[in-house]
């Protein structure tokens, strides 16, 4: 039996149906908090329940589209009504966007990437931000990339959305310093998912880290406990890094 150490917290996990959300909403679960999960697709949220009611806890599913933007304000006030606080906002929604030169990338491919890696976590928090001030301990955490940091060529629209999100996030954490609000990053690394796939075809997925490895991790930075903020946990080394501003 996991600790209940999430026991009687609401938590929101965007891209909640696969992948990295999906084990990050069901360890997030077992630790006792009810899960609101966010994805596109009500058949796999429904999946996503059974595998929480099977663990001993509850969730509410939201099929959503996060570039929706009056369907995210109508989450804030949805959960406002039921709750009326949030106590952790996991933003693990993105997509990968496409692999070619700067120059060959299509306008639409460039917003859409923007619209979901950026703009629908910045939403977000000004959907949710008054109800995680309304919690003892409210947490903010969204998953980033390393890719923010390497610049590779080719990866030009998640890059520069992966380091728009990490500028966000940062940003919050400042505003929130004095608040109970904690706000963090999380880097997970090479793992078995579908978007890994996408991007390294090539690659054998036997060698890769499960998301699931991941998501205790998830339970460390959503507990109240938790006192960092506006630092990167860096899942392949096991550290939580700070960002230098230059001289």
């Amino acid at each position: 039996m996991a600790d209940k150490v999430l026991d009687g917290r609401v938590a929101v996990v965007t891209g909640a149906s696969r992948g990295i959300g999906r084990a990050a909403a069901l360890a997030l679960a077992e630790a006792g908090a009810h899960v609101v999960a966010v994805a596109r697709t009500q058949g796999a949220l429904e999946e996503v329940d059974d595998a929480i009611r099977a663990a001993g806890s509850s969730a509410t599913l939201v099929p959503l589209n996060l570039t929706d933007w009056d369907a995210i304000d109508r989450l804030g006030a949805a959960l406002n009504e039921r709750f009326g606080k949030l106590d952790i906002l996991l933003g693990n929604a993105g997509v990968l966007g496409a692999l070619m030169p700067l120059a060959h990338i299509t306008p639409k491919v460039w917003q859409q990437t923007l619209d979901v890696n950026v703009t629908a976590n910045w939403r977000l928090l000004r959907s949710l931000d008054p109800l995680l001030q309304r919690s003892d301990a409210g947490r903010a955490i969204f998953v980033s990339s390393g890719a923010a940091h390497k610049a590779r060529a080719y990866w030009g629209p998640y890059a520069v959305t992966k380091a728009a999100l990490e500028a966000m996030v940062r940003t919050y954490a400042s505003e929130t310093e004095t608040t109970p609000i904690r706000a963090m990053l999380v880097n997970p690394g090479p793992l078995r998912t579908a978007m890994r796939r996408s991007a390294m075809p090539g690659e054998d997925p036997e060698t890769l880290r499960t998301p699931e490895e991941l998501a205790p991790h998830f339970v460390r930075l959503s507990s109240p406990a938790w006192n960092e903020t506006g630092r990167l946990y860096d899942f392949p080394s096991d550290r939580v890094l700070n960002f230098r501003a230059p001289e």
